[in-house]
């Protein structure tokens, strides 16, 4: 797979703004494309295959995964993946655009690791635990046990943050925005 253009990471533990972030980016003008990662979780009311995910069985991922179709992929949880495809990265490139990613914080260190210079990793830090889990209630998408293991993974996740180029705190979003912005700007540049 030929490395044409830079590559842009944000992870955040779920609920700490990171989809609402990557979409005002995605509207800001700078030369990026969403990276669409794949899955094998349901899909949710109103997403789309190929557009929120690709959407696979585990048997699908799992034969992607043994033809080398992946730049990075992890198991969550069992039978629960996500990854990028490598023909995803190809696709944008191939529009002469940069690589936006929305992944989890392992995702996003294993790209950083492999990408390194031409990748920014940004991690999306909620102001609190507390405040993620109300953020998380107030969704209402989620049982209450799911938001409790959603907690958990975040704590972990939120103490991979250091290993991210740029830590920006989401405790008042429109200066999240444009801290983010900023930061990418400054990468593109």
């Amino acid at each position: 797979m030929a490395k044409e253009g830079k590559l842009v990471i944000i992870s955040a533990p779920s609920g700490a703004g990171k989809t609402t972030i990557v979409r005002s980016l995605l509207g800001s003008g700078l030369n990026l494309e969403f990276s669409i990662s794949a899955t094998t979780r349901k899909k949710r009311e109103g997403e789309k295959n190929g557009r929120e995910y690709y959407f696979l069985t585990p048997e699908d991922f799992r034969e992607k995964i043994s033809r080398d179709e992946f730049v990075e992929w992890e198991e969550v949880y069992a039978d629960h993946m996500y990854g990028t495809l490598k023909c995803e990265l190809e696709r944008i490139w191939g529009k002469g655009s940069n690589v936006l990613f929305d992944v989890d914080a392992k995702g996003g260190i294993n790209l950083k690791r492999i990408f390194g210079e031409m990748a920014l990793s940004i991690f999306i830090m909620p102001p609190s635990v507390e405040e993620l889990k109300t953020r998380l209630e107030k969704r209402g998408t989620d049982t209450h046990e799911k938001i409790a293991m959603r907690v958990e993974k975040a704590k972990s996740e939120m103490a991979f943050s250091d290993q991210f180029d740029r830590i920006i705190i989401n405790d008042n979003l429109h200066q999240a925005i444009s801290e983010v912005q900023k930061q990418i700007e400054t990468f593109l540049s």
